[in-house]
Protein backbone atom coordinates (compact mmCIF):
# COMPACT_ATOMS: atom_id res chain seq x y z
CA UNK A 1 0.00 0.00 0.00
CA UNK A 2 1.13 3.49 -0.53
CA UNK A 3 0.43 6.40 1.29
CA UNK A 4 -0.43 9.48 -0.96
CA UNK A 5 0.48 12.80 1.32
CA UNK A 6 0.35 15.81 -0.42
CA UNK A 7 -0.14 19.71 -0.10
CA UNK A 8 -2.62 21.91 -3.04
CA UNK A 9 -1.56 25.67 -3.89
CA UNK A 10 -3.18 27.64 -6.18
CA UNK A 11 -0.58 29.05 -8.96
CA UNK A 12 -0.12 32.65 -9.55
CA UNK A 13 1.53 33.59 -12.83
CA UNK A 14 4.05 31.81 -15.26
CA UNK A 15 7.26 31.91 -13.05
CA UNK A 16 6.82 27.81 -12.84
CA UNK A 17 6.84 27.08 -16.37
CA UNK A 18 10.83 28.01 -17.16
CA UNK A 19 11.50 25.54 -13.99
CA UNK A 20 8.83 22.54 -15.95
CA UNK A 21 11.07 19.61 -16.34
CA UNK A 22 8.26 17.56 -17.97
CA UNK A 23 4.82 17.32 -18.96
CA UNK A 24 1.59 15.00 -19.52
CA UNK A 25 -1.67 15.11 -20.61
CA UNK A 26 -4.55 13.33 -18.24
CA UNK A 27 -7.71 12.59 -18.77
CA UNK A 28 -9.27 10.99 -15.95
CA UNK A 29 -12.89 10.08 -14.70
CA UNK A 30 -14.42 9.13 -11.90
CA UNK A 31 -16.09 5.66 -11.77
CA UNK A 32 -17.37 5.08 -7.99
CA UNK A 33 -16.75 8.36 -5.21
CA UNK A 34 -17.74 8.28 -1.34
CA UNK A 35 -16.71 11.05 1.21
CA UNK A 36 -13.68 8.41 2.32
CA UNK A 37 -13.00 6.49 -1.13
CA UNK A 38 -13.22 6.82 -5.04
CA UNK A 39 -11.77 4.78 -7.91
CA UNK A 40 -10.35 7.01 -10.51
CA UNK A 41 -9.58 6.11 -14.18
CA UNK A 42 -6.63 8.34 -16.19
CA UNK A 43 -5.52 8.06 -19.72
CA UNK A 44 -1.65 9.41 -19.78
CA UNK A 45 -1.01 10.97 -22.74
CA UNK A 46 -3.49 9.06 -24.98
CA UNK A 47 -1.59 5.78 -24.54
CA UNK A 48 -1.72 4.08 -21.12
CA UNK A 49 -4.08 3.97 -18.42
CA UNK A 50 -4.25 3.86 -14.49
CA UNK A 51 -7.24 2.97 -12.38
CA UNK A 52 -6.71 4.26 -8.88
CA UNK A 53 -8.46 3.60 -5.39
CA UNK A 54 -7.92 6.36 -2.92
CA UNK A 55 -9.49 5.59 0.50
CA UNK A 56 -9.20 8.28 3.62
CA UNK A 57 -11.20 10.85 4.75
CA UNK A 58 -8.61 13.62 5.06
CA UNK A 59 -7.39 15.43 1.75
CA UNK A 60 -3.78 15.87 3.12
CA UNK A 61 -2.90 12.33 3.59
CA UNK A 62 -4.69 9.28 2.08
CA UNK A 63 -3.96 5.43 1.09
CA UNK A 64 -3.75 4.98 -2.61
CA UNK A 65 -3.61 1.88 -4.77
CA UNK A 66 -2.57 2.33 -8.38
CA UNK A 67 -2.83 -0.21 -11.64
CA UNK A 68 -2.18 -0.34 -14.96
CA UNK A 69 -5.07 -1.34 -17.09
CA UNK A 70 -5.32 -1.75 -20.61
CA UNK A 71 -6.24 1.49 -22.03
CA UNK A 72 -9.35 -0.16 -24.09
CA UNK A 73 -10.81 -0.50 -20.50
CA UNK A 74 -10.23 2.78 -19.55
CA UNK A 75 -11.67 4.07 -22.30
CA UNK A 76 -14.65 1.99 -21.94
CA UNK A 77 -14.34 2.95 -18.18
CA UNK A 78 -14.51 6.78 -19.56
CA UNK A 79 -17.98 6.01 -20.97
CA UNK A 80 -19.35 5.01 -17.17
CA UNK A 81 -17.75 8.36 -15.76
CA UNK A 82 -19.65 9.78 -13.17
CA UNK A 83 -20.09 13.82 -13.70
CA UNK A 84 -17.15 15.62 -15.41
CA UNK A 85 -14.47 14.11 -17.16
CA UNK A 86 -11.31 16.30 -16.75
CA UNK A 87 -9.04 17.34 -18.76
CA UNK A 88 -5.29 18.76 -17.28
CA UNK A 89 -1.63 18.89 -18.50
CA UNK A 90 0.64 18.03 -15.83
CA UNK A 91 4.08 20.17 -15.62
CA UNK A 92 6.57 18.40 -13.34
CA UNK A 93 8.90 20.90 -11.47
CA UNK A 94 11.80 20.31 -9.40
CA UNK A 95 12.58 22.73 -6.02
CA UNK A 96 14.50 23.04 -3.52
CA UNK A 97 14.31 19.08 -3.20
CA UNK A 98 10.76 18.56 -3.77
CA UNK A 99 9.15 17.81 -6.92
CA UNK A 100 6.09 19.74 -7.55
CA UNK A 101 2.82 18.53 -9.64
CA UNK A 102 2.07 21.77 -11.38
CA UNK A 103 -2.18 21.20 -13.48
CA UNK A 104 -3.01 23.33 -15.68
CA UNK A 105 -6.97 22.52 -16.44
CA UNK A 106 -9.13 22.64 -19.34
CA UNK A 107 -12.74 22.07 -20.33
CA UNK A 108 -15.33 23.71 -17.83
CA UNK A 109 -11.64 24.39 -15.57
CA UNK A 110 -10.12 25.85 -18.05
CA UNK A 111 -7.89 28.50 -16.89
CA UNK A 112 -7.62 26.70 -13.21
CA UNK A 113 -3.81 26.03 -12.31
CA UNK A 114 -3.37 24.17 -9.39
CA UNK A 115 -0.02 22.85 -7.71
CA UNK A 116 0.41 19.86 -5.64
CA UNK A 117 3.61 19.14 -3.72
CA UNK A 118 4.06 15.43 -2.70
CA UNK A 119 5.82 14.99 1.18
CA UNK A 120 7.25 11.79 2.34
CA UNK A 121 5.83 12.64 5.87
CA UNK A 122 3.52 14.91 7.58
CA UNK A 123 5.57 16.82 9.04
CA UNK A 124 8.24 17.90 5.75
CA UNK A 125 7.72 21.67 4.86
CA UNK A 126 8.94 22.54 1.57
CA UNK A 127 10.07 25.88 0.74
CA UNK A 128 7.10 27.46 -0.97
CA UNK A 129 8.25 29.28 -4.46
CA UNK A 130 7.40 32.58 -5.27
CA UNK A 131 4.91 31.19 -7.77
CA UNK A 132 2.95 29.26 -5.33
CA UNK A 133 -0.31 31.31 -4.20
CA UNK A 134 -2.65 30.66 -1.38
CA UNK A 135 -2.57 27.14 0.15
CA UNK A 136 -6.20 24.90 -0.50
CA UNK A 137 -5.16 21.65 0.95
CA UNK A 138 -8.58 21.68 3.01
CA UNK A 139 -10.79 23.25 0.49
CA UNK A 140 -13.03 20.38 -1.14
CA UNK A 141 -13.67 22.36 -3.98
CA UNK A 142 -10.22 21.60 -4.99
CA UNK A 143 -10.40 18.04 -5.18
CA UNK A 144 -10.06 16.39 -8.53
CA UNK A 145 -13.20 14.36 -7.07
CA UNK A 146 -15.82 17.11 -6.30
CA UNK A 147 -14.44 18.93 -9.54
CA UNK A 148 -15.81 15.65 -11.56
CA UNK A 149 -18.82 14.75 -9.50
CA UNK A 150 -20.48 18.04 -8.45
CA UNK A 151 -19.04 20.74 -11.01
CA UNK A 152 -17.85 23.51 -9.00
CA UNK A 153 -16.21 25.95 -11.86
CA UNK A 154 -19.12 28.72 -11.02
CA UNK A 155 -17.29 28.36 -7.26
CA UNK A 156 -13.84 28.45 -8.38
CA UNK A 157 -14.04 31.46 -11.12
CA UNK A 158 -12.56 33.69 -9.15
CA UNK A 159 -9.31 31.30 -8.47
CA UNK A 160 -9.43 31.07 -11.91
CA UNK A 161 -7.10 34.17 -13.55
CA UNK A 162 -6.37 33.54 -17.00
CA UNK A 163 -6.63 30.66 -20.28
CA UNK A 164 -4.52 27.90 -19.93
CA UNK A 165 -1.97 27.42 -22.73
Amino acid sequence: MAKEIERKFLVKGDGWRSEATSSKNFVQAYIAAMDDRSVRVRLVDGKRATLTVKIGSTSFSRDEFEYAIPLSDAEELLSSAIGIILEKRRYTVEHEGFTWEVDVYGGVYRGLVVAEVELQDEADTPELPDWIGREVTGDGRYSNMVMATENVSAELRHAISRPAR
